[in-house]
């Protein structure tokens, strides 16, 4: 994939997300790391209402996350996120930065696969109606 297609949320963490020591219990970077999937999948407009109505679910099958530096409450993130792979799946790689300084705190990626909702089968080959929107975004 030549040309790239992204998207970026900012976050405030929030105290709920904290543990005792101020620090965002590492299980919330995957909230964020959705958070991020969704203004992405907006950009080309195959957002999980979307892919709901053209028969597909695309349940995530690969997580991976690094955890470089501590997020803590109140701390301003900058989370990106970038389709690095479609053809065959989605594969979302995600950035955490603090947002003041840009230091990196956290990185990883997610894979999903299209089920088709009628049957449940796996589809080895990403659908139409996903390939044609992301296309269509990378051409404008």
């Amino acid at each position: 994939m030549s040309a790239r297609l992204q998207a970026q949320v900012d976050i405030e963490v929030p105290f709920h997300d904290v543990d005792a020591m101020d620090v965002a219990w590492h299980g919330h970077y995957m909230k964020y790391f959705e958070i991020a999937r969704c203004r992405l999948l907006q950009r080309f407009d195959y957002d999980y209402p979307q892919m709901r109505e053209s028969g597909f679910i695309w349940p995530v099958v690969e997580s991976k996350l690094r955890y470089l530096r501590p997020a803590r409450y109140g701390q301003h993130l900058r989370v990106n996120a970038e389709l690095t792979e479609y053809e065959t799946r989605l594969k979302i790689s995600y950035v955490i930065r603090d947002a003041k300084s840009g230091e990196c705190l956290t990185k990883g990626h997610t894979i999903q696969v299209a089920v088709a909702m009628a049957t449940g089968e796996l589809q080895y080959v990403s659908p139409r109606a996903l390939t044609q929107k992301v296309e269509k975004c990378l051409a404008n």
